[in-house]
Protein backbone atom coordinates (compact mmCIF):
# COMPACT_ATOMS: atom_id res chain seq x y z
CA UNK A 1 0.00 0.00 0.00
CA UNK A 2 1.45 3.67 -0.73
CA UNK A 3 1.88 6.18 1.96
CA UNK A 4 -1.02 8.39 2.84
CA UNK A 5 -1.40 11.61 0.63
CA UNK A 6 -3.29 12.93 3.90
CA UNK A 7 -2.79 11.22 7.52
CA UNK A 8 -5.04 12.97 9.43
CA UNK A 9 -5.49 12.82 13.36
CA UNK A 10 -9.00 13.86 15.24
CA UNK A 11 -10.46 13.58 17.99
CA UNK A 12 -13.39 10.53 18.03
CA UNK A 13 -14.67 11.27 21.68
CA UNK A 14 -15.89 14.93 20.62
CA UNK A 15 -19.62 14.23 18.62
CA UNK A 16 -18.89 17.39 15.66
CA UNK A 17 -15.82 15.96 15.25
CA UNK A 18 -16.39 12.40 14.78
CA UNK A 19 -19.45 13.29 12.59
CA UNK A 20 -17.48 15.77 10.55
CA UNK A 21 -14.78 12.93 9.75
CA UNK A 22 -17.40 10.27 8.98
CA UNK A 23 -19.17 12.47 6.23
CA UNK A 24 -15.33 13.10 5.15
CA UNK A 25 -14.64 9.08 5.25
CA UNK A 26 -17.76 8.40 2.77
CA UNK A 27 -17.04 11.38 0.47
CA UNK A 28 -13.17 9.92 0.05
CA UNK A 29 -13.86 6.12 0.55
CA UNK A 30 -11.81 5.49 -2.22
CA UNK A 31 -9.13 7.47 -1.58
CA UNK A 32 -9.65 5.44 2.16
CA UNK A 33 -9.83 2.05 0.30
CA UNK A 34 -6.02 2.82 -1.66
CA UNK A 35 -4.33 4.17 1.19
CA UNK A 36 -3.93 7.51 -0.56
CA UNK A 37 -6.05 9.36 3.13
CA UNK A 38 -6.13 7.93 6.48
CA UNK A 39 -7.84 8.89 9.49
CA UNK A 40 -6.74 7.97 12.79
CA UNK A 41 -7.62 8.34 16.44
CA UNK A 42 -5.72 10.25 18.39
CA UNK A 43 -6.83 8.69 21.76
CA UNK A 44 -5.64 5.34 20.27
CA UNK A 45 -2.05 6.94 19.89
CA UNK A 46 -1.92 10.39 21.99
CA UNK A 47 1.88 10.31 21.33
CA UNK A 48 1.52 9.64 18.25
CA UNK A 49 2.64 13.43 16.44
CA UNK A 50 4.96 14.19 19.57
CA UNK A 51 8.02 14.85 17.22
CA UNK A 52 6.05 17.30 16.04
CA UNK A 53 5.54 18.71 19.58
CA UNK A 54 1.84 18.04 19.55
CA UNK A 55 0.49 16.78 22.24
CA UNK A 56 -3.10 14.85 22.85
CA UNK A 57 -4.86 18.08 23.97
CA UNK A 58 -3.44 19.96 21.05
CA UNK A 59 -5.64 17.45 18.43
CA UNK A 60 -8.43 16.92 20.89
CA UNK A 61 -8.53 21.34 20.22
CA UNK A 62 -7.40 21.39 16.79
CA UNK A 63 -7.53 18.65 13.49
CA UNK A 64 -3.88 17.72 12.57
CA UNK A 65 -2.72 16.13 9.31
CA UNK A 66 0.65 14.51 7.90
CA UNK A 67 0.92 15.16 4.13
CA UNK A 68 3.01 12.98 1.52
CA UNK A 69 6.17 15.02 2.46
CA UNK A 70 5.80 14.43 6.13
CA UNK A 71 4.79 17.83 7.05
CA UNK A 72 2.23 18.67 9.98
CA UNK A 73 -0.71 20.56 9.21
CA UNK A 74 -2.71 22.34 11.89
CA UNK A 75 -6.56 23.28 12.17
CA UNK A 76 -7.66 24.74 8.69
CA UNK A 77 -4.72 23.89 6.74
CA UNK A 78 -6.28 20.27 7.45
CA UNK A 79 -9.58 21.20 6.44
CA UNK A 80 -8.27 22.71 3.38
CA UNK A 81 -6.20 19.83 2.43
CA UNK A 82 -9.14 17.49 2.88
CA UNK A 83 -11.02 19.58 0.66
CA UNK A 84 -8.37 19.76 -2.39
CA UNK A 85 -8.75 15.68 -2.14
CA UNK A 86 -12.24 15.42 -1.95
CA UNK A 87 -14.49 14.72 -4.90
CA UNK A 88 -16.77 18.15 -5.31
CA UNK A 89 -15.41 20.03 -2.68
CA UNK A 90 -12.13 21.05 -3.94
CA UNK A 91 -13.92 24.82 -4.61
CA UNK A 92 -13.92 25.09 -0.92
CA UNK A 93 -10.42 24.48 -0.88
CA UNK A 94 -9.74 27.46 -3.50
CA UNK A 95 -11.97 29.60 -1.77
CA UNK A 96 -11.34 28.88 2.11
CA UNK A 97 -7.35 28.69 1.42
CA UNK A 98 -7.11 31.65 -1.01
CA UNK A 99 -4.42 33.98 -0.10
CA UNK A 100 -6.60 36.54 0.17
CA UNK A 101 -8.62 35.18 2.60
CA UNK A 102 -5.96 32.16 4.16
CA UNK A 103 -5.84 34.25 7.01
CA UNK A 104 -9.29 35.09 8.17
CA UNK A 105 -10.23 31.36 7.58
CA UNK A 106 -7.66 30.31 10.29
CA UNK A 107 -8.94 32.98 12.71
CA UNK A 108 -12.21 31.20 12.21
CA UNK A 109 -11.31 28.30 12.55
CA UNK A 110 -9.47 28.61 15.57
CA UNK A 111 -12.16 30.46 17.44
CA UNK A 112 -14.81 27.66 16.55
CA UNK A 113 -12.24 24.83 17.66
CA UNK A 114 -11.80 27.04 20.46
CA UNK A 115 -15.44 26.86 21.51
CA UNK A 116 -15.54 23.54 20.64
CA UNK A 117 -13.05 22.03 23.14
CA UNK A 118 -14.36 24.09 25.85
CA UNK A 119 -17.42 22.93 25.10
CA UNK A 120 -16.34 19.35 24.90
CA UNK A 121 -14.16 19.91 28.33
CA UNK A 122 -17.70 21.38 29.92
CA UNK A 123 -19.28 18.23 29.26
CA UNK A 124 -16.83 15.83 29.92
CA UNK A 125 -16.22 14.33 26.52
CA UNK A 126 -12.25 13.33 27.16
Amino acid sequence: MPEPLLTVWYNTRCPVCDAGIKRQKRRLMEAVKSGRVEFRDINFEPQALSAFGASLEDVRRRLHATDAEGKLLVGADVAIAVWRLTPGEGWLATLFGNPAVLRLTRFVYDRLADLLYAWNRRTGRW
